[in-house]
């Protein structure tokens, strides 16, 4: 499964290649794992009413990435490895962290991110 930073769904809702048809083949698929900060701030950036009704639509489509606890956990595993100092905020330390409990890989183009992760939990 791959969970998707919001960086890479702007680029996909936007048409771009090569990000329109990798993530139309990865849906297509059921590999995307939605996350609730990624869906949050996607729709705090929606334009309108079509825009939000699309977003909400996969949100309602896609397979969640658990949550209990997630945001407390993440606090926590930043602080131990000095995250913020490395620019990385909560809700990239949510990602990183759900995409652990789920097994999961990061589709980011956030290089400061990617700096974080591991070479194994990277998708490219």
């Amino acid at each position: 499964m791959i969970l998707v930073d919001t960086s890479v769904w702007v680029e996909y809702l936007k048409g771009h290649q090569p990000y329109l048809d990798q993530m139309e083949q990865l849906l297509e698929d059921r590999q995307i794992l939605a996350i609730e900060p990624v869906f949050g701030e996607l729709l705090q950036g929606a334009k309108d009413d079509r825009e939000r009704r699309v977003l909400l639509e996969f949100w309602g489509n896609l397979p969640k990435s658990p949550m209990q606890g997630a945001w407390v956990k993440a606090g926590e595993l930043s602080s131990r490895n000095k995250w913020l100092d490395h620019g990385i905020g909560l809700i990239d330390a949510v990602l990183i962290f759900s995409a652990r409990e789920s097994k999961a890989k990061v589709w980011t183009l956030d290089k400061k991110l990617k700096t974080v992760l591991h070479k194994n939990e990277n998708f490219e």
